[in-house]
């Protein structure tokens, strides 16, 4: 179905939304969003896999990245969207197919920004960091991503949050010893063993701390317990997923070392890893965001690609329509209200 980004903004999201494209299956959105791009003649538009890029090239003394991503967690019976008063229900509304829809609007609207601006819509993002379409374009085409200042579309409710959570994932494995539940001593339980990293994530007290001004709090936590193989058998192996959020004032490797510290003994493999990235808010080209957008930023609770950004040097905020706190939940929605308030203070700022 093509894209019509004149139509309001209720009725773009919808359509947005309607296209299902989780994680892995984005083609079929981003085709609509590359073909609805394409016929803007200010914006040069690049297709790269399943992410689709559109620039302006008018000799600007600055350029800005405005960013979104097309995936969705899986649909869990919320598709087709639907509208309820003020409220856009369906997978993918907050997160982040209502950014998607703004900045698909601003894009096609402002052929004469003050700044050059750099459009991404790119596929991925809700999976492993290694398949990230951004990614994939840093490594790519990191020409791509150049830019003095980005936004990334991801739920804020309409307010400015700075920076983001680190995030990593472990793998703690105890063994033990086969043997028939019958004659259990024989054996050794390794599910029984895995009760000492489950005490030590039950008394562990995470930090709140205090980063540039905004206050992340983070967290220390099972996700995932894997062991036994048939309900006879004492199982000689199980595995414990740990997730860690850390705030930005730990690089990486002091995030990996923490960990290692709490589960000195335990052998660790790490599975997933990702940065974190400071609010950077005094930096000009925030600071001037802010000042056209208004209100009290706050801290990034979750990791985003303002990591990514953080990393080739580019400082980076997010904001977007809808209550993050409704990503991924099964009554997503995103307030109309909430798409005026982001579409305004975009063309606010770029105007």
């Amino acid at each position: 179905m093509p894209l019509d980004l004149r139509a309001d903004l209720p009725d773009l999201l919808v359509a947005v939304t309607d296209i299902e494209s989780v994680s892995g299956n984005e083609r079929a959105l981003a085709d609509a969003v590359e073909s609805a791009l394409a016929v803007a003649p200010h914006l040069e538009v690049i297709r790269h896999g399943d992410a689709v890029v559109a620039r302006t090239s008018l000799g600007r003394a600055s350029r800005v990245v405005i960013a979104g991503h097309l995936d969705t967690v899986p649909v869990a019976g919320n598709l087709p969207s639907r509208r309820e008063g003020d409220r856009i229900y369906g997978r993918g509304t907050a997160d982040m197919k209502g950014g998607v829809a703004v900045a698909l609007a601003v894009a096609a609207a402002t052929p004469h920004p003050r700044h050059d601006v750099t459009w991404i819509f790119y596929d991925n993002e809700e999976v492993e960091a290694v398949r990230n379409g951004l990614g994939r374009l840093a490594r790519d085409r990191p020409d791509l991503l150049a830019g003095d200042f980005a936004v990334l579309m991801e739920p804020t409710a309409a307010r400015i949050e700075g920076g983001c959570q680190g995030t990593l994932r472990c793998e703690i494995t105890t063994r033990g010893v086969a043997a028939h539940s019958a004659r259990s001593w024989l054996g050794h339980n390794a599910i029984h063993d895995a009760s000492g990293v489950l005490a030590t994530l039950a008394a562990y007290v995470p930090r709140t701390v205090v980063v540039d001004g905004l206050e992340y709090r983070e967290g220390l936590n099972a996700v995932r317990i894997e062991g036994g193989i048939a309900g006879n058998v004492v199982p000689d192996r199980c595995t414990v997923t740990v997730n860690f959020r850390f705030a930005p004032d730990r690089s990486l490797a002091e995030a990996q070392e923490h960990v290692a510290e709490v589960f000195a003994g335990h052998d660790l493999v790490f599975t997933d890893l990702s940065p974190a990235a400071r609010p950077g808010l005094d930096h000009p080209a925030a600071a001037a965001f802010v000042a056209a957008v208004g209100g009290e930023p706050r801290a990034k609770y979750g990791w985003t690609d303002v990591a990514r950004f953080a990393e080739l040097g580019v400082p980076a905020v997010n904001f977007g329509p809808a209550d993050p706190g409704k990503a991924h939940a099964d009554d997503e929605f995103c307030p109309v209200a909430d798409l005026h308030q982001v579409h305004d203070a975009l063309v606010r700022w770029l105007a």
